[in-house]
C-alpha cells in the first residue's frame, strides 16, 4: 500500500519549528518616506522599462514618468509586464493600468511619444532619476549622451547587453562616470541573433530597479 500524505512522513528529520519573528523591513518610515518622495523617468516601457516600474512601485517609489510611443503586442507577452487582453492598447496606458492594481497612490505620468533630442530634457527634467530602457542603440546612445550633457545631475541607469541564455552571473552593474551607470555583460545583442528570454531580461531589469534604489537611499555605487 503506497504511503499517503496523511500516514507518511516526508521530512522526518526536520527539527521543531521554532516561531522567529522577521523584521518588516518594507515598513522603515523613514526609507519609505524618502523613495515616496522621488520621481523616476522611464524611457522605454517594454522588457526592461515595464518590470522596471513594476518593481519601484513595489519598493515604495512615488512617482514615475514613463515614456513609449508603442502598443501591446502578442510577441510582448513573454517577457513584458502586460497580459494578453491589454494587447493593441498604448504601452503607457497598459502599464499605468497594471501598475495602479499594485498600488494605487503612485503617481503616474503618461507621455505616449517617441524620445528626441529636442523632447528629451523637457520630458525627463525635474526626475531624481532616469532609466534608460529602449531598443535602439542610436536612440540609447542619444539619451546617455543628452542626459550627461544637459541633465548631469540627474543619475542615469541605462542597459548593455541582456539577450541570449547567457549565464545571468554576467550581468553586472557598473558606474561607468559619475552619475552614470550600466547594466548587463556589456556584449550579448539581438542584433547577433541572441533570443531574449524572460529570465534574463527580467534579471537585468532587477539590476536597474535596485541601481535607482540604492541611488535614491543615497549610495553611489552600485
Amino acid at each position: 500500500m503506497s504511503p499517503t500524505s496523511d500516514s507518511f512522513d516526508l521530512h522526518p528529520h526536520r527539527p521543531e519549528r521554532v516561531a522567529v519573528e522577521v523584521p518588516d523591513t518594507a515598513l522603515d518610515p523613514e526609507l519609505r518616506a524618502r523613495l515616496h518622495g522621488c520621481t523616476v523617468a522611464i524611457i522605454g516601457c517594454g522588457g526592461l522599462g515595464s518590470n522596471v516600474a513594476e518593481m519601484l512601485v513595489r519598493s515604495g517609489v512615488g512617482r514615475l514618468t514613463l515614456v513609449d510611443f508603442d502598443t501591446v503586442d502578442e510577441g510582448n507577452l513573454n517577457r513584458q509586464f502586460f497580459f494578453r487582453d491589454q494587447i493593441g492598447m498604448p504601452k503607457v496606458i497598459a502599464l499605468a493600468e497594471n501598475l495602479q492594481r499594485i498600488r494605487s497612490d503612485v503617481r503616474l505620468d503618461l507621455v505616449q511619444d517617441r524620445v528626441t533630442p529636442e523632447n528629451l530634457v523637457g520630458l525627463v527634467r525635474g526626475a531624481c532619476a532616469i532609466v534608460e530602457a529602449v531598443d535602439e542603440a542610436g536612440v540609447k546612445a542619444m539619451i546617455v549622451n543628452t542626459c550627461l550633457a544637459e541633465l548631469p545631475d540627474i543619475p542615469l541607469v541605462t542597459a548593455s547587453g541582456l539577450a541570449g541564455y547567457g549565464s545571468t552571473n554576467a550581468i553586472v552593474t557598473e558606474r561607468m562616470a559619475d552619475g552614470l551607470y550600466v547594466v548587463g555583460d556589456l556584449t550579448s545583442d539581438v542584433r547577433d541573433g541572441h533570443p531574449l528570454f524572460a529570465s534574463r531580461v527580467m534579471a537585468a531589469a532587477a539590476a536597474q530597479a535596485h541601481a535607482v534604489v540604492r541611488v535614491l537611499l543615497g549610495y553611489r555605487e552600485p
